[in-house]
């Protein structure tokens, strides 16, 4: 089976804060990354500007990743019980198909415990409501394809950026011709590849 080289993910970071559950706020901010680093630095900006709260409780999800299109994900319960905040927040971003995108709970105390079910709906309400409140966009999974040759060959292997829908990374010239560094659609890798070996009839060099 195909593996899928689109994927669902949010257009821009996002927030919501549902009412109160026995005093305790919840605070959910969303927001689309690209690496775990990202992830990361997302979260600890949160904590950053939320150092008073009592908890911030987190998961990410990156991806579609990998040959098979795995995906990485990462919880975290910030001291709350085991599997009482970061698990319900990621089947949220798991639950609407995102990827790419980080999810962080800000939680106030209220004074009443709310026992591990009460604070597994209460973080998966306000990461629900905040990935809710974000806009969904569409990216592509691209994949690094270097094309090498010469001059002559130019305008045939240009040609074929547009009809597969490489980007260019990098363009290099030498006195034996040029290299280019392209970013494809995964798909769209092998074909291209194909592609490029006819047009210049097997004198360019795919690396």
């Amino acid at each position: 089976m195909a593996v899928p080289d689109t994927f669902l993910t949010l257009a821009a970071p996002a927030a919501a804060e549902p009412p109160k559950t026995k005093g305790s706020r919840f605070i959910g901010e969303a927001a689309p990354v690209r690496t775990e680093a990202e992830a990361l630095a997302a979260v600890a900006a949160v904590r950053a500007r939320e150092h008073a709260a009592t908890h911030v409780c987190w998961a990410f999800r990156l991806g579609p990743g990998g040959p098979k299109g795995r995906s990485v994900w990462r919880t975290q319960d910030d001291g709350e019980p085991s599997g009482s905040a970061g698990a319900p927040i990621l089947r949220e971003i798991e639950g609407r198909d995102l990827t790419n995108v980080v999810v962080a709970v800000t939680r106030y105390y209220g004074g009443t415990k709310l026992g591990v079910g009460g604070l597994a709906r209460a973080y998966g309400e306000a990461a629900g409501a905040a990935l809710d409140a974000g806009r969904p966009a569409r990216g592509t999974v691209r994949v690094p394809v270097v094309l090498r040759f010469a001059f002559a060959d130019t305008a045939p292997a240009m040609r074929l950026l547009d009809a597969f829908d490489a980007e260019v990374a990098e363009q290099t010239f030498s006195p034996d011709g040029t290299q280019l560094a392209l970013r494809v659609r995964r798909s769209h890798a092998a074909p291209l590849r194909a592609a490029f070996v006819e047009a210049t009839s097997g004198r360019g060099e795919v690396v």
